[in-house]
């Protein structure tokens, strides 16, 4: 078995003893920025939602191996990496013969050894593309199951001093080695946070990637229109496509070229449902109306600081995508109760909705949200100073399976508003009264008695007794209190 595994791998090297990635080691030491909006967006506090990122745990220690050769075969041999100008890249093809054979006699071998190739590729299926590509240069054995198809159905790369061009340009190569030219297999490339990529780089998962089905390239400020015009071209079935944080990206359409290829009866071939548009700043109400146009079947839709945006935009959206889901247009100033009028024909569908620190919104647009919306789960509306006790009665009395709200900094929100919508929400779990100060214990203690599943209440800032958030504890056994009182913990 390790003479054919040798042979396989001297035929798969041949000729490609240079071709390295920069799916390196640099990566290991350089600390990930988040996206802006995974840190600071307004919705992050009473979100229901996890984050897709790899877990830190995962990350290895500088200049190290995931698993020595010397640990795994008991050999002193050790993994290589080369320098190019200025950076450490891992070896996609290792020289032939400069891989340790993995199967020595049955005495010799250690308990790792003798693992059959299934719970190998398990074990490999939670790592992320660097040490993968790494895992790959232990041994023969490794390195035939670490390119297997089936784990590569996802790339996963991050860090400021990466070349994400080259990675790409690499990586998409090798898995195109049995299907000339295409990757069949991969389905997903997440590139958020490495700013050095380009459209370059986009280009290459375009051409190479026709089943994409997600995208992330959040805070890669240099992807522009073109080459986010050519992956949703390419790439038809793409259904989630993050562009948080580039700011030069103003719009997502077909490229030109296959506009004109499409008859009027051809129907939209944009299948995206999943956009996320936080931090795009240049985005104004025409670039709105063509990803309308463009993107029908539109679901979840994140326009969070996207200054420029008025209610004219959320009229075509609501023209075009009727099928919208979660709405978040939180930091966008220009939106105001007209808009929610807009939004409120979305009716029954809507499940999600940010305005916060919208501060034009008043109660009538929440009321005209409440009336059509009744389904609505979630509401942050954080900021919007012109909310009063009559907006939450309208949320009270027409949306009753409330279960996420975030009133905070709203001051003219007082007890009165608070126990109707106690009264009428039962099944609140998360609810957010930072910086409310006509909150107190009174309308908290109504919550607490009448909300028993409350998971998560913030009462930061607020004039709230000890003897009153004691209460909540006692009612709501498994609810996690924010608060600034010293004297209870």
């Amino acid at each position: 078995m390790g003479a054919n595994n040798g042979k396989q791998y001297g035929s798969e090297g041949k000729g490609s003893s240079s071709i390295s990635s920069d799916v390196s080691s640099s990566t290991d030491h350089t600390p990930t920025k988040a996206p802006k909006n995974a840190a600071t967006s307004e919705d992050s506090d009473l979100s229901m939602r996890t984050l897709s990122t790899p877990s830190p745990a995962l990350i290895m220690p500088p200049c190290s191996s995931p698993l020595s050769p010397a640990l795994v075969n008991g050999r002193g041999s050790s993994t290589s990496s080369s320098s190019i100008t200025g950076e450490t890249v891992a070896m996609v093809h290792p020289p032939p013969g400069s891989l340790p054979q993995s199967h020595a006699p049955r005495d010799q071998q250690t308990p790792v050894d003798r693992l059959p190739d299934h719970v190998f590729l398990q074990i490999f299926s939670h790592l992320p593309t660097n040490q993968l590509c790494r895992c790959a240069r232990v041994c023969r054995r490794w390195y035939n199951l670490a390119w297997d198809p089936r784990l590569w159905k996802t790339i996963r790369l991050t860090g400021d001093l990466l070349n994400a061009d080259r990675s790409l340009r690499v990586l998409t190569r090798r898995l195109c080695q049995d299907t000339p030219n295409v990757c069949l297999m991969l389905e997903t490339v997440v590139v958020s946070g490495c700013r050095r990529l380009t459209d370059r780089g986009l280009h290459t998962v375009a051409q190479c990637c026709p089943e994409l089905r997600r995208l992330e390239v959040a805070g890669c400020y240099n992807v522009s229109n073109e080459a986010v015009f050519e992956v949703v071209s390419r790439c038809p079935n793409l259904e989630h496509l993050d562009v948080s944080g580039c700011s030069k990206v103003t719009c997502i359409s077909l490229t030109r070229e296959v506009s004109l290829k499409l008859s009027p009866m051809h129907g939209q071939q944009i299948s995206i449902r999943y956009l996320d548009m936080t931090d795009c700043f240049a985005l104004e109400d025409e670039g709105l109306h063509t990803i309308a146009a463009n993107c029908t079947q539109l679901t979840h839709l994140y326009l969070r600081r996207c200054v420029r945006l008025t209610d004219e935009a959320l009229r075509y959206l609501v023209i075009y995508c009727p099928s919208v889901r979660e709405l978040s247009v939180s930091d966008c100033r220009f939106v105001s109760d007209f808009g929610l009028r807009e939004i409120a024909k979305l009716e029954g569908r809507l499940r999600y909705l940010s305005v916060a620190h919208c501060g034009r919104i008043t109660d009538v647009g929440v009321r005209y949200v409440a009336k059509y919306c009744s389904r609505l789960r979630y509401l942050n509306a954080r900021g919007c100073e012109g909310l009063t006790d009559h907006g939450l009665e309208h949320l009270a009395k027409s949306c009753p399976k409330l279960k996420s709200l975030d009133i905070g900094k709203c001051p003219l929100v007082s007890d009165a508003g608070l126990e109707l919508l106690a009264l009428n929400c039962f099944n609140l779990k998360r609810l957010s009264l930072k910086s409310c100060e006509s909150i107190t214990g009174r309308g908290l203690q109504v919550v607490a008695a009448n909300c028993f599943d409350l998971q998560l209440l913030n009462v930061q800032d607020c004039d709230v007794s000890l003897e009153a958030l004691r209460f909540v504890k006692r009612h709501c056994k498994r609810c996690v209190i924010e608060h600034t009182n010293p004297a209870f913990f």
